[in-house]
């Protein structure tokens, strides 16, 4: 693009369309822009349209927006993928952006802080050696706005020292950043602190100069998290006794008005709780002299502190700090006063764990991020959380005298409960949190609680506390109680007995019935909890004859759940959905037509506007079980998918419901994959799955080779009659190409030379192994070994190891020899997978039994023991899995999600097919009768090669292999 006035205007007047409530206008704002981001010039168009006052501020808005997340995708430079930044555009916006960050206002310089930390995750230091003196030299300016643009960028570039993995290259960039930040930072912050005395009775700047401490703190934790820097180290006087001043100090102008929103007092005070934790965690030692004061400090905020919202941060990071200490061995001599203890609990622990008006509030009316703080763990601490820590740090050392504490409170507030239950309900909620923080040691993700101490009897609390809850008849009462009752059930489910989880299951389907949206949600998460809990030999502890008599309720108000407000995209509904299916299995099949109905008007539903990436996840996980049990029971079943599928999914084909095209393309294959043919509308469908756009997708690639083998296994022949194998081997060139997507490939290829017939390939054989070697001399990888050594040993089996020979051969004379000595020999001990190595070694098999050069071609026979010891080795040695450490293979996200690369269904798995099935059951069995054969065409030969060639170790295993045969070689 240029950068001409038209240019800008037209840009301008693109990303103002971007914003329009007309969707058709938004996408093809969004289409245009796409198809010129590649552009030379595009990005500094967008820099340009930002700087400009004379813009209206919403689209200078959107350009930053659009400008971040430009970088964001394409600022990484991917091997085989499009590099859409010149090296001069990328040039141009490093010296460009730091200053430009500075001169804009706030919202806008956020968006190019952040890019600029993209930018440097990339560049910084090697390729952007500038950056650093850029910043620190705006610390001499007094323009604290514009220092804490700076500041802002520090913290969003040194953030990731916080999580990155320590090696080499990272202690490098720390030491750099370190000698030439650390002491121009500790400056600013003794100027800082001068200036928050010298401007105390002026709101304004005091407001600017707090910002500059909290991101001075922020950025101090960064350089402070992988080690104790000598620099810090020997400051530590300094930075230690201005936190301790700003955590005991306090200014009347910075108390916020507001009741919910933390103001620079909290923030800051927050972040130094996080830094002396840090500390005290990890450099006790050096921090020890200080940690009293800390304490004491720490102490009497928290009892000082009011229960507003604006203080939960403050109040969270407090109570760490103080479990953090009380974590450590060392330190425990602080808390052993049974004095100190119960002070701790009364005044600071069961004060944060009561539920509070704000807790009532976010529960019935941002039920959303209610449940993601409380059952996801989200990022936001809470209050009740970080007691919970407290409670477990002091219970390490203290346990008998803190159940002893907290028993009394429990009996009490229970009693509190019971004498007037419609309004003590608050006293119950905390009883059972105050049981569950005691009583959990040790949790996973995947398991809940699976440590409990021996002084609390969880079933006896079920029984007597939680029970009641769960089995009333009104499911709409007391909420939060049943709430706390289904989390209950879902922490401990490793703990309580397996007669009380199968017992909770009818409450578990009525409570999915309540209308509060975290009540049903809860219900729901239980049941998907409790379906994966497994008894010992891995044994599912609920199975489909415990499920079946609730079946029609279950799947009724399952479904009934994703009706209700709120909860119409509800991702732990649609996952328990998917797993009862999953467990009931054939129990289901009864349902099926009305939940083949249910499911397809849900996706109708969420295709006009997919905007929940776990919930459309689950809901093709749900599609493909229900295909998967469907089929199991009846493969006439497939009809009755297709005609309710196919139309929807070519309608969203035809629409590019981008998100949603890899999970179709995986449901297709499904139901092809359990065909015996392949009818007509796959194959009108073929020719659309060549097309170059949806190859361009990195999501799109796995479903998309899995559908085309599919429709090669069933309808090889119509592929021939439509004259559309050229097509295909375009898409294996194009795969080829690509070290990320070269296995993909090699895919397509094994189903042509498994499916077609000969005649028809032959011809194109040749450029094929062409093409192979051309890519093995220029660019060879760990993986594209172990797939080249897969399919020349297929082709082995299936044309035939002498067709393989002439092949290679006819490319360069001799030249199988090279592929013997310098691939199969010293490489064929990478293949993984147990299918694989079958293939290689029937392949291998065939290479040294059954082609008559490698016995008259004196170049290949002083190969055949060095052949036949390799595979041995295969049987019989461990898997070689060493990669060289230049090589780098893309990992695909755990979690479903757009940006993900590709988002494989775990019930749309692809059945491994054995190529032998029926003819080799055992390759070992398999090579002893071929050389057999091998030794009676060529008597006393073979025999003297195998004795004289291979090792004593495996000779004694090919001897085994013999005898298992019922062979002898003599």
């Amino acid at each position: 693009m240029a950068s001409g006035e038209q240019d800008l205007k037209n840009l301008a007047s693109c990303l103002q369309q971007t914003l329009s409530p007309n969707i058709t206008e938004r996408k093809q704002a969004e289409k245009f822009l796409e198809s010129v981001e590649g552009s030379p010039n595009y990005a500094i168009l967008l820099l340009m349209l930002i700087e400009l006052d004379s813009v209206d501020a919403t689209i200078r808005q959107s350009a930053s927006i659009t400008f971040k997340n430009f970088v964001k995708r394409n600022w990484r430079v991917v091997e085989d993928e499009a590099n859409k930044i010149t090296e001069d555009d990328r040039n141009k916006i490093k010296q460009k952006i730091v200053g430009l960050m500075l001169s804009v206002p706030l919202k806008l310089q956020r968006q190019l802080s952040d890019a600029i930390s993209m930018i440097g995750k990339e560049d910084f230091p090697d390729k952007w050696q500038s950056l650093l003196p850029e910043l620190t030299s705006k610390f001499e300016n007094s323009n604290f706005p514009v220092i804490n643009g700076v500041l802002r960028t520090a913290h969003s570039l040194f953030k990731r020292y916080r999580y990155e993995f320590k090696s080499n290259a990272l202690w490098s960039e720390i030491k750099l950043v370190l000698a030439n930040f650390a002491a121009p930072l500790t400056q600013l912050f003794n100027v800082t602190m001068s200036l928050i005395v010298e401007h105390k009775d002026n709101k304004e700047s005091t407001t600017i100069l707090y910002d500059s401490l909290t991101l001075i703190s922020k950025i101090f934790y960064s350089l402070n998290y992988q080690d104790l820097p000598e620099f810090f180290e020997d400051n530590m006087k300094i930075w230690m006794t201005h936190f301790l001043a700003l955590l005991t100090g306090d200014n009347p102008l910075l108390h916020s008005k507001d009741e919910d929103e933390a103001g620079p007092l909290e923030l800051l005070k927050s972040q130094i709780c996080d830094n002396v934790a840090l500390y005290a965690q990890k450099y006790d030692e050096e921090f020890q002299e200080y940690l009293p004061n800390f304490v004491m400090a720490v102490w009497n905020l928290l009892v000082s502190t009011g229960a507003q919202v604006k203080y939960d941060l403050l109040i969270s990071n407090a109570i760490q700090f103080l479990a953090s200490v009380a974590d450590r061995d060392h330190y425990k001599h602080l808390f052993e006063s049974p004095d100190t203890l119960k002070g701790i609990c009364e005044k600071v622990i069961v004060p944060n764990m009561e539920f509070r008006g704000a807790d009532e509030e976010l529960f019935e009316l941002n039920p959303e991020e209610y449940i993601r703080r409380d059952i996801e763990g989200s990022d936001i601490d809470t209050r009740r959380r970080a007691a919970c820590d407290l409670v477990k740090a002091l219970t390490k050392f203290f346990e008998a005298a803190v159940i002893e504490i907290f028993s009394n409170y429990v009996q009490l507030m229970l009693q509190g409960y019971r004498s007037n239950p419609a309004v003590n309900w608050k006293q119950k909620d905390a009883a059972t949190y105050l049981v569950t923080s005691i009583a959990s040691k040790s949790k996973t993700q995947r398991h809940g609680t699976v440590q409990v101490s021996e002084l609390v009897s969880i079933p006896s609390f079920y029984t007597e506390n939680i029970l009641p809850d769960l089995q009333s008849a009104e499911v709409d009462s007391l909420p939060v109680l049943k709430a706390d009752a289904l989390k209950y059930v879902m922490t401990f489910r490793n703990i309580l007995p397996p007669e009380m989880l199968i017992g909770s299951l009818p409450f578990l389907v009525q409570l999915l019935k309540a209308e509060s949206q975290v009540v049903h949600t809860y219900a729901a998460n239980t049941l998907d909890k409790l379906l994966l809990v497994r008894k010992e030999g891995n044994e599912r502890l609920i199975k489909a004859e415990h499920l079946q008599p609730h079946v029609e309720a279950l799947l009724t108000n399952l479904f009934n759940a994703l009706t209700m407000q709120g909860s119409e995209e509800n991702e732990y509904i649609m996952k328990a959905i998917m797993r009862c299916m999953s467990v009931l299995q054939h129990a289901a099949v009864p349902y099926l037509p009305i939940l083949l109905t249910k499911l397809t008007e849900k996706l109708v539903l969420v295709s006009k506007n997919p905007s929940k990436p776990h919930f459309n996840h689950y809901l093709f996980e749900s599609m493909s079980v229900t295909i998967k049990v469907g089929c199991k029971a009846d493969h006439a079943n497939v009809a009755l998918f297709e005609n309710s599928l196919f139309p929807l999914f070519q309608e969203m084909l035809v629409a590019d419901v981008q998100e949603f095209i890899p999970y179709i393309f995986q449901l297709m294959s499904m139901m092809l994959e359990s065909r015996t043919d392949c009818p007509g509308p796959y194959m009108e469908l073929f020719p659309f799955l060549l097309v170059p756009v949806l190859w361009e997708r990195p999501g799109n690639i796995p479903p998309l080779v899995r559908l085309l083998q599919a429709i090669i296994e069933k309808g090889a022949a119509s592929i021939v009659a439509s004259d559309k194998l050229m097509g295909l081997l375009g898409v294996f060139q194009k795969l080829m190409a690509s070290k990320t997507n070269d296995h993909q490939g090699f895919y397509l290829l094994q189903s042509l030379v498994e499916n077609m017939e000969a005649n028809t390939f032959n011809e194109h054989v040749k450029s094929i192994f062409l093409l192979l070697f051309n890519r093995l001399i220029s660019s060879k990888t760990t993986k594209f070994v172990k797939s080249l050594l897969v399919f020349f040993s297929l082709y082995a089996v299936k044309c035939g190891a002498c067709k393989l020979v002439e092949i290679v051969d006819s490319l360069q004379p001799n030249m199988f020899g090279m592929v013997l000595d310098r691939l199969y020999i010293p490489e064929v001990q990478k293949t993984s997978g147990s299918m694989e190595k079958k293939i290689v070694a029937v392949g291998m098999t065939k290479i040294l039994t059954e082609c008559p050069a490698m016995m008259s071609n004196p170049a290949y026979l002083k190969l055949w023991t060095p052949l036949l010891q390799a595979l041995i080795d295969v049987f019989e040695l461990e898997e070689d899995d060493n990669v060289p450490d230049d090589e780098h293979f893309i990992e695909v996200e755990d979690q479903p999600s757009y940006s993900a690369a590709y988002s494989q269904l775990a019930n749309a798995g692809k059945a491994t097919r054995d190529p032998f099935s029926g003819t080799i059951q055992n390759p070992k069995i398999y090579l002893a009768q071929s050389l057999q054969k091998l030794c009676a065409a060529h008597p006393g030969q073979i025999t003297g090669m195998i004795s004289a060639g291979l090792d004593p170790k495996a000779s004694g295993f090919l001897q085994a292999y013999l005898q298992a045969a019922n062979v002898s070689l003599s």
